[in-house]
């Protein structure tokens, strides 16, 4: 029989093998099936006796700094797993059910630079984006859903400026996923007190010229945010929302004013990924942008909303696009995934 070990390096290869992005435990009375997140599909790949599960799991947990005695609270931990001579990070988060946890992993690639040509489908998209890095200060927002490539795209962004001019740029993030040359860059850890409302107080100090914010999480970390804009610094950053229209309802839920809307916004861009067929020399999946900035931005933070816009495209409108050019093999279909 193999060791707990042995068995939790073999799910984790066979996870690095597919490319996926998350490894999921669910237990149920007598067994645990486990799946795999592989492009935005999640997929069946095996099941183990429950008994098995909880000691790979106490695994788990011990490797990656959790407490194993503790069944009643939801906990995180981080790891690392070496592979291919590659360093893959992974986040583990534990969430207590009847009679025992279920385990996620998200395995964070490392990921190689990706110029901004390679990610998006269209490059009128592209041209829009490199308008918004002209910009010497203000904020650029992204959002999507979880695995949608938003980081990716902020390293892309940055490496872009980066390649422009010499700036003084500092990330935070939870957690690092590349390091990056030339770049001062902050891990987040809230357990030893660095948040991303301290991390920027600190940043702030180091005169950047640039500043990368994994996440907007909460008030406190939007308003500081949004203050450095204000205070002459251009701000990258992500939040959770439903589409580019949501994030400016999103942010005024974090008590942002309209006039530091006004004044601090440059863009917004809602990220998806979609699946690309017909022509092996492309990626599986390009991402596209519904995209707010200029007149639309502005009508947008007056609360009118931007899809009766006839300049505004919709991840609809985008879709019928993809279809036309023969990127989408069914448009219904991508429409639901």
């Amino acid at each position: 029989m193999k060791s707990i070990a042995t068995l939790a390096h073999d799910i984790l290869i066979s996870a690095i093998q597919q490319t996926a992005s998350d490894i999921h435990f669910s237990p149920y009375s007598e067994n645990a099936s486990i799946y795999f997140r592989i492009h935005g599909e999640r997929i069946f790949h095996s099941s183990l006796p429950l008994p098995l599960y909880q000691k790979l799991l106490a695994y788990f947990k011990f490797k990656s700094g959790m407490d194993i005695g503790e069944l009643q609270r939801p906990q995180n931990g981080t790891m690392e797993h070496r592979a291919d001579q590659q360093v893959f990070d992974l986040r583990l988060s534990t969430l207590p059910i009847t009679g025992t946890e279920s385990l996620a992993i998200r395995v964070l690639s490392p990921m190689n630079y990706t110029p901004l040509e390679q990610l998006f489908l269209f490059p009128t998209q592209i041209k829009r984006i490199e308008q918004w890095l002209n910009h010497t200060s203000g904020m650029i927002l992204f959002t999507g859903p979880t695995g949608c490539g938003k980081t990716t795209t902020l390293y892309a962004l940055l490496q872009s400026l980066m390649n422009q001019k010499s700036f003084q740029a500092i990330t935070l993030e939870d957690p690092i996923e590349k390091d990056l040359n030339n770049i001062i860059q902050v891990q987040v850890n809230e357990r030893a007190g660095i948040t991303y409302d301290t991390g920027l107080k600190a940043a702030l100090r180091h005169d950047p010229d640039l500043l990368m914010v994994g996440e907007i999480r909460d008030q406190s970390t939007a308003q500081f945010a949004f203050r450095a804009a204000l205070s002459g610094h251009l701000v990258i950053s992500t939040i959770h929302a439903k589409d580019a229209y949501g994030t400016i309802r999103r942010l005024k839920e974090m008590n942002i004013q309209q006039v530091d809307l006004e004044q601090t916004l440059i863009a917004i861009g809602a990220q998806q990924l979609i699946p690309l067929h017909g022509n092996t020399l492309l990626p599986k999946r390009a991402a596209i942008l519904e995209m707010l900035d200029g007149t639309l931005l502005d009508h947008a933070i007056g609360d009118r909303s931007p899809y009766n816009h006839k300049k505004f495209q919709s991840f609809s409108d985008l879709r019928r696009k993809a279809y036309a050019l023969g990127f989408l093999k069914d448009f219904k279909v991508s429409i639901e995934s």
